[in-house]
């Protein structure tokens, strides 16, 4: 079977500008086709690091840069805001918002939302971290919980609000936890007058036997010490039962908490084809060993909503962003092929994923890592982290910012960025008298530091 696109000058849809929808268009830069990247979001977004847009220490736009500037010099490329509806396999076309596009090659790469396996009105009370709204909400609701702490009389609210339940013991998990516990013990302590934010907690829960899966055993071992070390309180063999408004349900068991935050499962975007395809149970579209739909060789899925199978290995690629990347290249290095001659459906190549390996950093000077197979942890991991996640940002400026934030939040034991954003509104149990409120400490913090006297 010979692939030939419909018309001279193939015309290629790229849906989604994350790490696979840019790497595949960036890849046909100079190849004799036309591009349309839709998108519907005007920014490329480093997920990354958007958990430390939620824990106060970069702001989002140091992690985001407008597509339009990253692809301005890209003469064959169209940028389109717009959001995809669906397609219709049959006749080429790719429905938005706001048009139709034809096309000859479709590259659906749209990534993954949040799942809550089934429970989608725990969404509400346990936001998840895939998108920069994500991040601000944490942000804000991380940084009320203290404000409203500070003026709660009740202990048992006062507790409930300076409690943190992170679901999911994957790298976005482990590294939210760390940074939750480093944000009460050493960024904000000396910021309040009425309470103790060391004595806050930070409960991880993961469903499974270990943190990082993704890790060898040993590393995944060194997480979790770390994370206990620094007071986090890790819940192996766990399940989230319900959630509700302030607590959480834990084996039975009922924690209350106020800050819940939903690290465990995600679910490729929903898109609808006709005739429709074939998903996997977390919602991703199942692929050929070429990246294409079954039976469509013009429509390419690459990225989180991608089920794909390295050749080789016969192992499940992982939605990590040098996965997204390899698969974007790989798909514009066949496109980029096609356009110059055409060949055989039977031709085409496989896709292998070359792990180059995984790491997550826990915690100020604390990081895990493998690298082809060296395996290690500690200050060394910490730096490595840093350097590859600075490496793939876009733009001079965001790398400079970011380095800066780093560099501050470092040698000042701070957070640049904790604005309580949107139009906040606390919600307390039972108000501190403004006597007691404005008292150099009050009682209840003294005797907190008397029974932290007392069990040192």
């Amino acid at each position: 079977m010979i692939h030939v696109p419909r018309s001279l000058t193939p015309k290629v849809v790229i849906v989604g500008g994350g790490f696979a929808g840019l790497s595949c268009a960036r890849g046909l830069a100079k190849s004799p086709v036309e591009i349309t990247l839709a998108d519907k979001n005007n920014y490329h977004l480093f997920q990354p690091l958007l958990y430390q847009v939620a824990t106060a220490v970069l702001s989002p736009a140091d992690i985001a840069t407008p597509i339009r500037r990253v692809l301005r010099n890209q003469k064959n490329t169209t940028v389109v805001l717009d959001e995809l509806t669906g397609v219709d396999l049959n006749k080429r076309l790719a429905h938005f918002k706001q048009n139709s596009m034809p096309y000859d090659y479709l590259i659906l790469a749209n990534g993954a939302t949040h799942s809550y396996f089934g429970h989608d009105e725990w969404a509400e009370h346990a936001p998840g971290l895939k998108t920069v709204d994500d991040a601000l909400e944490i942000r804000r609701r991380v940084l009320l919980a203290y404000e409203e702490a500070e003026w709660e009389a009740d202990p048992v609210a006062r507790q409930a609000k300076l409690t943190f339940v992170v679901v999911g013991g994957g790298p976005t998990g482990v590294e939210l936890a760390g940074a939750l516990k480093e944000i009460a013990a050493k960024t904000v302590p000396q910021d309040f007058r009425h309470i103790d934010t060391t004595t806050a907690r930070v409960l991880l829960v993961e469903a499974g036997p270990r943190l990082l899966a993704a890790l060898p055993e040993r590393l995944a071992l060194r997480a979790q010490r770390d994370l206990e070390k620094m007071g986090v309180q890790v819940l192996l063999n766990s399940r989230v039962g319900n959630i509700g408004s302030g607590v959480v349900s834990i084996d039975n068991k009922h924690f209350p908490a106020e800050n819940i935050i939903w690290a465990a499962g995600v679910k490729g975007s929903d898109i609808n084809l006709y005739p429709q395809a074939e998903h996997d149970p977390q919602g991703r579209l199942l692929v050929t060993e070429s990246l294409t739909l079954p039976g469509h060789p013009e429509v390419f899925i690459i990225g989180d909503m991608a089920h794909a199978s390295d050749v080789k290995t016969g192992k499940p690629v992982p939605g990590v962003a040098p996965a997204a990347m390899q698969m974007g290249r790989f798909v514009a290095g066949i496109i980029r092929r096609e356009s110059i001659a055409p060949s055989r459906i039977e031709d085409r190549p496989t896709f292998s994923y070359k792990n180059k390996g995984s790491m997550a950093t826990i915690g100020r000077n604390r990081a895990v890592a493998q690298v082809s197979r060296k395996q290690f942890g500690g200050f060394s991991a910490w730096l490595l982290w840093g350097l590859v996640h600075l490496i793939p940002l876009f733009g001079f400026r965001n790398k400079l910012s970011v380095i800066f934030s780093w560099l501050w939040s470092y040698l000042s034991v701070s957070k640049n960025c904790r604005l309580i954003t949107g139009q906040p509104e606390m919600k307390v149990n039972k108000v501190l008298k403004l006597s007691e409120f404005r008292g150099e400490r009050t009682d209840m913090l003294k005797s907190l530091h008397d029974e932290k006297r007392k069990s040192a």
